[in-house]
């Protein structure tokens, strides 16, 4: 005899936001950042050389998403500077740290 499943949205929104999905979240964003970590250019000639590097950070909260239905983690720099370094500028070229680090770390 075949098994059967009906889903129900409610639950389905309770897993989603339970506290075993936050914690997964907030691995793979930890793995992210540790890649984007590794990843990070040092500018030695600057006045705080591995400022930008030591500014990675993670955080996590039940309710994310478009919808604010599920669990989300955010990897950030918070270097003023990070979206040049990110993009680039018309004299430096674009690094894409945190694009590099997703691809690379966010598979785990």
């Amino acid at each position: 005899m075949a098994a059967r499943f009906k889903m129900k949205r409610q639950g389905v929104g309770q897993m989603l936001r339970m506290p075993g999905m936050q914690a997964e979240m907030l691995r793979r964003a930890d793995s992210i950042r540790d890649v984007a970590v590794a990843l990070s250019p040092v500018d030695d000639g600057s006045p705080t050389p591995g400022h930008y590097k030591a500014s990675w950070e993670t955080d996590s909260k039940a309710r994310g998403g478009r919808r604010r239905d599920r669990a989300v983690a955010v990897v950030r720099n918070t270097a003023y500077y990070a979206r040049w370094v990110e993009y680039g500028t018309e004299r430096v070229p674009a690094h894409h740290v945190l694009l590099r680090a997703a691809h690379l770390g966010g598979g785990d």
